[in-house]
């Protein structure tokens, strides 16, 4: 598990840019199987859509997460000195 984070935390644009891949296949694999009469133009919206909602999420956590890591590096510093 830490091996995953350490990539993850060198490689940020890259693991944000396959989580945003994935969801665009996600979501155009589902809209595909269930039968809507959508055109696939609009399969194509719904699913870049979906993708960005993701992405946000993702972005907010990743934001959180580093908030996180440098407050704490910050109070092991004081708490050192």
């Amino acid at each position: 598990m830490e091996a995953i984070q350490s990539w993850v935390s060198e490689h940020k644009l890259t693991s944000i840019g396959a989580v945003w891949a994935s969801a665009i296949g996600a979501s155009l694999a589902y809209n595909t199987r269930s039968r809507t009469p959508l055109k696939p133009s609009l399969r194509l919206i719904h699913a870049r859509m979906h993708a960005q909602a993701l992405t946000l999420a993702v972005l907010s956590g990743a934001a959180a997460y580093h908030y996180y890591e440098k407050s704490c590096s910050k109070q092991e510093n004081v708490a050192d000195a």
